[in-house]
């Protein structure tokens, strides 16, 4: 069966959801912090430092996961630097209100340095947008140029984030997996099925990643009502 199939959401519908920077004592905004602390301490003799954010399919939130874990890191004082290597569908500019003229395939094609493509919408955070389509993800991502970023990148911040295409569409994720220290799947509790599940963590398994667990979105609060909510569970 195919999945379903999301409406593209506007800039300033995207940059509403961000929460955690227009509405930090919303109870997503709790539960974003709660996340940032279970990934922390879930992991404290060998904390992840590049980590990489994907989901089954499209449309499950794990762009929305990867802006709202950037700016609590950051609030705590870190270094955080977002990276959108979803060549295929980037979305990340427009929940900072950046352009997206030029980004990380500037970057991995040779073009530019990091530091010409990124800006600092927030104290503490970093974040270098896609930039224009390639005809190439894939082989972008697994070049040579792309370890070589991760590895300036770790000196250089606390914490790197990645978002990468859903695993279960194309083989961008997987690629990417290989090159972190670890992966949060993101997945839709209404919307998302088992198999697809399954199927996404295969992919992750089959080329050694390590899934560091979770993250719930659009669960079902005991009221009926449906709201932005994010649960982290370990060890998924």
């Amino acid at each position: 069966m195919r999945g379903k199939k999301h409406r593209a959401l506007s800039a300033e519908e995207l940059a509403a959801r961000v929460v955690t920077n227009s509405e930090p004592a919303s109870v997503a905004s709790e539960a974003y912090r709660t996340l940032r602390t279970n990934l922390i301490y879930s992991h404290v003799d060998v904390p992840p430092k590049v980590i990489v954010l994907t989901s089954p399919g499209s449309g499950e939130g794990k762009s929305t996961s990867c802006a709202n874990l950037g700016v609590v890191l950051a609030q705590t004082g870190k270094a955080v630097l977002i990276l959108d290597c979803d060549f295929r569908k980037p979305v990340m500019h427009k929940f900072f209100g950046m352009r997206n003229l030029i980004g990380l395939v500037d970057v991995l094609a040779g073009e530019r340095k990091l530091q010409e493509v990124t800006s600092q919408p927030l104290e503490g955070l970093t974040v270098a947008p896609a930039g224009r389509i390639p005809p190439n993800p894939s082989e972008l991502l697994g070049a040579q140029r792309f370890k070589q970023l991760l590895t300036g990148a770790r000196q250089e911040f606390d914490y790197v984030l990645v978002d990468a295409p859903p695993v279960g569409i194309v083989s961008d994720a997987a690629i990417v997996a290989t090159q972190g220290d670890g992966v949060l799947l993101v997945l839709d509790a209404q919307n998302t099925r088992k198999r697809a599940v399954q199927q996404a963590l295969r992919n992750l398994d089959n080329v050694g990643a390590s899934v560091l667990g979770t993250v719930m979105n659009n669960v079902k609060v005991l009221n009926g009502e449906h709201h932005d909510s994010y649960e982290y569970y370990r060890g998924a």
